[in-house]
């Protein structure tokens, strides 16, 4: 059988590699995500057509070969069983299972015709057969994103067939990981033919799955959020139904004071050009407008930009605020104490990527009391972007936020995504450049409401034909962390 693995960023590239190769007749076996992008495994159909004829003929011939019996002396000779074990392995995987329950039912046949020699040199007690796997043996998916509404009463699963370890004679532990290599790729494909029939039985929920995937929300958080939905919900009330559950969760300051009036002292943190020296001039700018300029304290630690200390100055200047630059943490240690009477005190960081060795020295300065981190996240921010740049500045206690160029956003579902999964408290958003008028707070209804406006068609929009690959890297993929409030 000619099965082929293919490698490409995404999994429509993939897909095409495959049709090239394979032409319209393509079958695709298992996609799965892995460091450098997608690994589709495919063959044609017509393989798959010869692989069926080659297996009946197989089937046949050893249906005579169990019918010959057995010679006494191979009944006699253990030693010799192994031997032909070994050399019978080198068959193909797929064929494997066939062999391994014909040859533990010869071994019953063998016990039962020579109980005398099973006395004298009993043999290793036989696993029972193994069974084929299928779709009701196939386990449960992994674990995701979990809803507080009851969970939908699924189908009972048969019971799982026996694994086969090592200890069975003649079981070498390549075949054995080959094995289960197999049998995980036929469970991932079983989940996702599993949730592609509910998506047809349940036209709503698809529609809605391609919706949500469009805007830029991960396969995780959409699949968990529609796998929870009614099953009686109409098509309108479905869409209300999906943007108030992300209301909900979407975590805002809306119900307490804003930023700048609650006031205290902030590190603004995040990638390189995200906006923090900007934002810390606008919460300062905010800051002086309600309670004046002598309430505000403005210090940089980023000596490594050009320009960034002059920058924040001048910010200060225009407000009346004096900018102070800290070249350590004593130095920062005694600004904090000289401004400690300040309404609020705003630290501008340099910006380092998640991965930086310096990042480490830089959140080690920041290890002060009372010193709250604010994390900066471009709104415009590619989702795995976003995701290892929240993970990698993620500190202990409650994780807040402010987003950035929402105005330069074509989509705000991954930035949304990331901080659900992720558990921000969004304290703000930015809308553009102006110091301070481009300033809002987190609305987290209006925020949904933009996310899930219908933006224009896209190259990387997904098709509903594409969407059996999103709902098997969603069973298998990323990390989705907590928990939702539906």
């Amino acid at each position: 059988m000619n099965i082929q693995r293919f490698y490409a960023p995404t999994a429509r590239d993939a897909l095409a590699k495959a049709r090239m190769a394979f032409g319209d007749g393509t079958l695709i076996l298992s996609n799965r995500p892995t460091a450098n992008g997608v690994e589709v495994m495919a063959t044609a159909e017509d393989s798959l057509a010869a692989l069926e004829q080659t297996d009946a003929f197989s089937k046949r011939a050893k249906d005579q070969e169990l019918a010959r019996p057995v010679p006494a002396a191979r009944r006699a000779n253990p030693k010799n069983q192994v031997e032909d074990d070994v050399a019978e392995l080198a068959m193909s995987t797929l064929s494997f299972q066939d062999y391994v329950r014909e040859r533990m039912l010869r071994r019953r046949q063998e016990a039962a015709v020579d109980k005398t020699a099973a006395a004298v040199a009993p043999a290793p007690a036989a696993a029972p057969p193994a069974e084929p796997i299928t779709a009701a043996s196939a386990p449960a998916a992994p674990k995701r994103l979990q809803l507080d509404t009851p969970v939908k009463p699924k189908p009972a699963t048969a019971e799982r067939a026996p694994v086969l370890t090592a200890s069975a004679p003649a079981i070498s532990q390549g075949i054995v990981d080959e094995l289960r290599n197999m049998k995980a790729l036929i469970e991932e494909r079983f989940d996702a033919l599993s949730w592609l029939g509910q998506a047809r039985q349940h036209p709503i929920q698809s529609n809605l799955m391609l919706k949500l995937i469009r805007a830029g929300y991960s396969p995780v958080l959409a699949r968990a959020i529609l796998e929870k939905m009614p099953e009686d919900t109409g098509a309108a009330d479905a869409v209300h139904w999906v943007m108030d559950v992300l209301q909900r969760n979407l975590k805002t300051d809306a119900a307490g004071a804003a930023i700048h009036q609650e006031g205290g002292i902030y590190a603004l943190v995040g990638a390189t050009g995200v906006g923090k020296t900007t934002t810390a001039a606008k919460l300062a700018g905010l800051c002086a407008r309600t309670h004046g300029a002598s309430s505000v304290g403005l210090i940089t630690l980023d000596t490594y930009r050009v320009g960034a200390h002059e920058q924040l100055r001048a910010y200060g200047r225009m407000m009346g605020v004096v900018a102070h630059l800290a070249h350590d943490r004593a130095a920062l240690q005694d600004l904090l104490n000289l401004l400690a009477s300040k309404k609020m005190v705003l630290i501008d960081t340099t910006g380092l990527a998640p991965h930086d060795p310096r990042k480490r020295d830089m959140l080690d300065v920041l290890d002060l009391p009372k010193v709250n981190r604010l994390q900066i996240l471009n709104a415009g921010g590619h989702g795995d972007t976003l995701d290892d740049v929240v993970s990698s500045f993620k500190c202990k206690g409650v994780q807040q936020a402010v987003l950035s160029k929402i105005d330069e956003a074509a989509k705000l579902g991954p930035v949304l995504d990331a901080a659900i999964r992720h558990q921000l408290v969004l304290r703000g958003v930015t809308t553009g450049q102006r110091v301070p008028e481009d300033w809002e707070g987190a609305d987290a209804a209006k925020l949904v409401r933009m996310s899930m406006r219908s933006p224009a068609k896209s190259a990387f929009d997904p098709t509903m034909a594409d969407m059996g690959f999103f709902f098997t890297q969603s069973a298998t993929g990323a990390h989705a962390g907590g928990q939702l409030d539906a």
